[in-house]
């Protein structure tokens, strides 16, 4: 049994679908999960990651976890409670899904020391460990779909700067195969998209699965803090702008890990975007 928590998330529910293709018994959790989340056949559990005593029961009788490393709610997490339930339920395999932040901006309180807090109670569960680091999700995007439902326009900083954004799927296909491989038991692997692509390149490409012309607007730092504001603490949104406004070489590079475990190239933005079409329509 592997257990996958976040699974209604962007990378859960894709991993939960690909390993239950594969043919292996996975048992979905979330907050909020329901059966028409999830694939026939896949059992499901309401569980938070926040509350360690919800998550026994979810975890009795698994032998890997996919633990996702909470996001926005990362600070309410007790990492390493988690880890201990896992251990009593039978788990001896976590692939743990955190971001390339750790490395590439360890001063960020946000992106880098509570990650990294996070990553090292993986490394100390004593469980075997994998942990993958992706860059920017081309998900990221739907926070432009309602503008371009409702006026085929975008709004965003830094128009010209690029990023090797990285299709969540493929996140979740190199997860199943972490899961699945113990070769990769001790490994961090960084997960990139195969090319670098601006903002208005994602507008442009939005536009072409649609059909019909997306209009770019490019937002000043100040709008675009003021916006990001609304929904995330001031640090958080400041060190976002610094990646998106001024990448570290490290940010900008293209990692050979999606092609070298999944034995082909990463998908494009642009494909990402012709199959998630109907969110912006």
């Amino acid at each position: 049994m592997i257990v996958v928590t976040g699974a209604t998330g962007n990378v859960g529910r894709s991993l939960v679908r690909t390993l239950a293709a594969a043919g292996e018994k996975v048992r979905a959790t979330s907050r909020g999960i329901s059966a028409p989340d999830v694939p026939e056949g896949v059992d499901w559990r309401r569980a938070d990651l926040a509350d360690v005593e919800s998550l026994r029961p979810a975890f009795d009788g698994a032998r890997a976890l996919f633990l996702q490393s909470g996001g926005a709610s990362a600070h309410t997490l007790d990492p390493r409670g988690i880890l201990d339930v896992a251990g009593v339920g039978g788990v001896e395999r976590v692939v743990l899904l955190s971001s390339q932040g750790v490395a590439t901006r360890p001063d960020s309180p946000s992106h880098g020391a509570l990650l990294r807090s996070i990553e090292d109670a993986v490394r100390d569960s004593g469980l075997e460990w994998t942990i993958l680091r992706p860059g920017g999700f081309a998900s990221n995007t739907y926070a432009w779909a309602e503008s371009i439902r409702t006026t085929r326009t975008v709004a965003a900083p830094f128009g010209d700067v690029g990023l090797p954004v990285v299709d969540p799927d493929d996140i979740a296909e190199v997860a199943a195969a972490t899961l699945l491989d113990p070769a990769h038991a001790g490994h961090v692997h960084e997960l990139t998209g195969p090319a670098l692509i601006t903002p208005r390149e994602q507008a442009d490409a939005l536009a072409a699965a649609l059909g019909e012309p997306v209009r770019f607007t490019e937002q000043t730092r100040e709008q675009a803090r003021a916006q990001l504001l609304n929904f995330m603490p001031a640090p958080v949104a400041d060190t976002t702008l610094a990646i998106l406004g001024a990448p570290t070489p490290a940010e900008a590079r293209v990692s050979p890990a999606v092609e070298r475990i999944l034995g082909r190239v990463p998908r494009t933005y642009a494909e990402w975007a012709g199959r998630n079409a109907a969110a912006f329509r």
